[in-house]
C-alpha cells in the first residue's frame, strides 16, 4: 500500500518538470502559450511547401519559440524604459497594412488566410513597433562611425570600389503589345496589342517632353515587372552587358549624356524609352565620393547594429528567468534526462 504515494510523487514531479501543457514557455512570469506558438508556426510554414516530418516540425517550433522568448525579453525591457508603442502609432502602421488592398473585404480575407483577427494584427504591430523604439533608443541612436573606421573599411575593401570597366546607370519605361498579368504599374494601365502599345508609348514620350518626372511615369505606366516599382531604375550596369542587346538600343545609349532621355526605341518586340542617369568611368572610386561614403557608412552601421542587437538579446536572456516547457517535454518524450 505504500507504493501508491511514491508513484503519485513521481507523476506529480514529472508534470511539474514540463509545466502547464497549454504553455510553451514562461519568460519572467509571462506565459507564451502553445496557441501563440502554433499561430506563429503556421505563419512561417508555407502551405506550398512539403509538410515537415514530426521531428522537423518540432525543430522548427523550438527555433520559433526561441524567437518568441527573445521578443518577449525585448518587450519587457521596452516596458521598463517606457517605450511601449501608443495607439496612434499602431493605427498609423495599420493603415500602411491596409493600403495595398482594394477594399476592406480583401483586407479581411488576407487576415483569414493567415489565421489572424484584426486584434491579432494590432497586437503584432504594437509589439513590432515597441521593439523598433527600443532598438532606436538603445542601439541606433548610439552608433557612431569615425572617419578612421570609414578609411580603414575603404582600404580593406579596395576591390569593391574598383571598377573594371565603365558603368552605366540607366532607367527604362517599357510598353509591350501583349497583356501583362498582373499589370505591374500603379495605374493598372496595360497595352494589349501593337496599336495600343504604340499609342501609349507616344503619350508617355510627349509627357516626358513636357517635363514630367521619368520615375513617376515609369511607376504609373511601365509594364516591366522588375523595374517599374523602382521608377524604372536598372541601377549601374557594366557597359559590356549591352554588347548582346539590340543594335538600336546600343546606338541610342551610346548617344546619351547623363540626364538625357532617349526617343522611343522599338526592339525585341517592345517599346522602350531610356534615361541615362549617370556614367562612371573604370578605375578606383575615390574615398571622398559621396556614394562611396554612403556604402562605407551603411556597411559599418549595419554590421554594428547586428552585433549590438545580438548582444542586447543575449544580455537580457542571461538576466532572465526562462522556463522552456516545450524543450522539456521533447526531452521527456524521448526519455532523455534534462
Amino acid at each position: 500500500m505504500r507504493i501508491l504515494p511514491a508513484l503519485l510523487l513521481i507523476v506529480v514531479a514529472a508534470c511539474n518538470s514540463v509545466g502547464d501543457q497549454s504553455v510553451a514557455a514562461v519568460v519572467n512570469g509571462y506565459k507564451i502559450s502553445n496557441e501563440e506558438l502554433d499561430r506563429y508556426f503556421q505563419s512561417q510554414v508555407s502551405e506550398n511547401e512539403t509538410a515537415p516530418s514530426q521531428d522537423q516540425a518540432q525543430m522548427i517550433r523550438l527555433n520559433l519559440l526561441r524567437e518568441l522568448i527573445d521578443r518577449q525579453l525585448l518587450l519587457q525591457k521596452a516596458e521598463d524604459l517606457g517605450l511601449m508603442a501608443v495607439e496612434a502609432e499602431v493605427d498609423a502602421r495599420l493603415e500602411d497594412y491596409r493600403a495595398p488592398f482594394t477594399d476592406e473585404a480583401e483586407f479581411e480575407a488576407s487576415l483569414r488566410d493567415r489565421a489572424m483577427t484584426l486584434e491579432d494584427l494590432r497586437t503584432e504591430i504594437r509589439r513590432t513597433q515597441t521593439i523598433e523604439k527600443l532598438f532606436n533608443r538603445q542601439i541606433t541612436a548610439q552608433i557612431k562611425i569615425t572617419e578612421a573606421e570609414l578609411q580603414q573599411q575603404y582600404e580593406d575593401n579596395a576591390a569593391t570600389f574598383t571598377l573594371a570597366e565603365e558603368q552605366l546607370h540607366l532607367a527604362q519605361i517599357v510598353v509591350t503589345p501583349v497583356p501583362e498579368t498582373p499589370t505591374p504599374n500603379l495605374l493598372n494601365d496595360d497595352a494589349e496589342d501593337d496599336e495600343t502599345a504604340a499609342a501609349k508609348i507616344e503619350m508617355i514620350a510627349e509627357r516626358l517632353a513636357q517635363g514630367e518626372e521619368f520615375s513617376t511615369l515609369a511607376q504609373n505606366y511601365s509594364e516591366d515587372p522588375v523595374t517599374t516599382p523602382n521608377g524604372g531604375d536598372l541601377g549601374f550596369i557594366p557597359k559590356s552587358s549591352l554588347d548582346k542587346a539590340d543594335i538600336a538600343l546600343r546606338r541610342v545609349v551610346a548617344a546619351l549624356s547623363p540626364g538625357d532621355i532617349s526617343p522611343v526605341v522599338e526592339a525585341d518586340g517592345q517599346y522602350r524609352i531610356l534615361q541615362l542617369i549617370d556614367r562612371e568611368a573604370a578605375g578606383r572610386r575615390d574615398f571622398s565620393d559621396p556614394r562611396v561614403q554612403q556604402i562605407l557608412r551603411e556597411t559599418l552601421r549595419n554590421r554594428r547594429d547586428q552585433l549590438l542587437k545580438a548582444a542586447l538579446i543575449d544580455a537580457a536572456r542571461s538576466n532572465a528567468r526562462i522556463d522552456n516547457y516545450l524543450a522539456r517535454r521533447i526531452v521527456a518524450d524521448f526519455g532523455v534526462d534534462d
